[in-house]
């Protein structure tokens, strides 16, 4: 991301949580999201009245979106979600944080952990796919994890913890531990995708 060069962190925690919240304010879901030179594509179900709905409340028509956030557009929503926070980096107010605001927050902190040089996911039904090229001893490799819902709420209550303890450890917690056990290679993906075609090839 152009709005991170020279930084010494790729804060991807703090810009999927700012686009997170835009997901959320609009209704989107299903979303498919790709990094670019200058920013992100995305491609979402939005309902066709336009109204914002959260991700579990069906429309009663769904059309396909495509959408490009730029490094300006990311930049100004990171200052309106901070606005919206009372600025500095602290919980989400409970009533305007929804899922992807907080989904996307605990992945996109995953993602920090990982240093990858590009990031692409696709989310259904409330579980993620990512897949990361990473830097390696033998040049970069593309690696796939997946997150299900049931872990990211898991993740989202060991935020919450950690952000309010004293002295907390800022080291991966144990549900990222088991996710990272789980990566596979690129050539490896379908695989177990298709074994789990119930819980996510099967939500079409």
């Amino acid at each position: 991301m152009r709005i991170y060069e020279g930084s010494p962190r790729q804060d991807y925690e703090e810009v999927l949580r700012s686009i997170g919240a835009f997901f959320d304010e609009h209704g989107l879901r299903d979303i498919l999201l790709t990094e670019v030179q200058d920013g992100f594509i995305v491609q979402a179900l939005l309902g066709s009245d336009g109204e914002g709905r959260g991700w579990s409340q069906p429309a009663s028509r769904l059309e396909k979106e495509t959408l490009t956030f730029l490094d300006d557009d990311i930049s100004r929503f990171m200052q309106e979600a901070r606005a919206r926070r009372g600025g500095g980096r602290g919980e989400p107010n409970a009533r305007i944080a929804g899922f992807y605001e907080k989904a996307l927050r605990v992945i996109g902190r995953y993602i920090d952990q990982q240093k990858p040089r590009d990031v692409f996911f696709f989310e259904m039904g409330g579980d993620f796919v990512l897949r990361l090229l990473v830097q390696t001893g033998t040049g970069p490799k593309h690696t796939v994890v997946e997150f299900t819902r049931v872990e990211l709420d898991a993740m989202i209550q060991e935020g919450r913890m950690r952000r309010g303890a004293t002295g907390a450890s800022d080291g991966m917690s144990g549900v990222l531990a088991h996710t990272a056990a789980r990566e596979l290679d690129e050539h490896r993906l379908w695989e177990p995708l298709n074994q789990s075609s119930k819980q996510i090839g099967g939500r079409r």
